[in-house]
């Protein structure tokens, strides 16, 4: 695990293709040049929602390895239904805390873990936890979510800006993506009360920043 996280931090510290590079608005060549899947041959144009919501998330690193990722979720319409989740990977484990399990546990398996962030990472089946997810996101504060023992906090964004692909592979199946981001300078992610360690990378520059912490809004995924 240790080569591909280093790796994904100094693409980030480059500003290349990230692990938190697709949500900061950065480019990511590994996705955007990839061979389209075999089912998603469908024309970009034709694709049907399948979600709107936001998905904030936040990927720390300590001693040039990711120590923890969090991948907070609130849909206001899917098929699987709306609702909110966070998932959380940390010391090689994957818990989904979420208000509608069915919902939380079609997030973790048909999106999180196909994410840039997870890339590298050892992903086992989650543990899935029935809690009340309270979820606060906007692009002027940034992000608090509380679900259980965990808590998630994006603060100081430093920018806002559009991103839309119709590249994004998850597990060979091609999606479209749209949303606005907004990188952000601080961030944590607690668990019953403790800091977990780590810390978030910021790369870019004053007039385009990239960060491993971002808030993300107005977010429409279509398959």
């Amino acid at each position: 695990m240790t080569q591909p996280s280093l790796t994904r931090r100094r693409l980030l510290r480059t500003g290349t293709a990230t692990a938190a590079g697709l949500t900061a608005g950065l480019a990511l060549p590994a996705i955007a040049d990839a061979a389209p899947a075999a089912d998603a041959a469908t024309e970009p144009a034709r694709r049907k929602v399948v979600l709107v919501g936001a998905n904030p998330g936040v990927q720390l690193f300590h001693r040039d390895v990711v120590s923890a990722y969090a991948s907070v979720w609130t849909v206001d319409w899917s098929a699987q239904g709306s609702g909110s989740a966070i998932v959380l990977w940390h010391d090689g484990e994957v818990r989904v805390l979420t208000d509608h399990p069915d919902l939380g546990h079609w997030l973790e398996r048909s999106f999180t873990r196909f994410f840039p962030e997870a890339a590298g990472l050892p992903w086992p089946e989650p543990r899935i936890e029935r809690r009340a997810v309270h979820v606060a996101n906007d692009l002027a504060r940034g992000t608090y979510a509380r679900a259980g023992d965990v808590a998630v906090r994006i603060a100081d964004v430093l920018d806002r800006r559009a991103f839309a692909t119709d590249e994004f592979d998850l597990g060979g199946r091609v999606h479209s993506l749209s949303l606005v981001t907004g990188p952000s300078a601080a961030a944590s992610i607690e668990v019953r009360g403790r800091r977990l360690p780590g810390e978030i990378i910021r790369a870019g520059t004053p007039e385009r920043p990239s960060s491993s912490a971002f808030v993300a809004v107005a977010e429409v995924w279509r398959y």
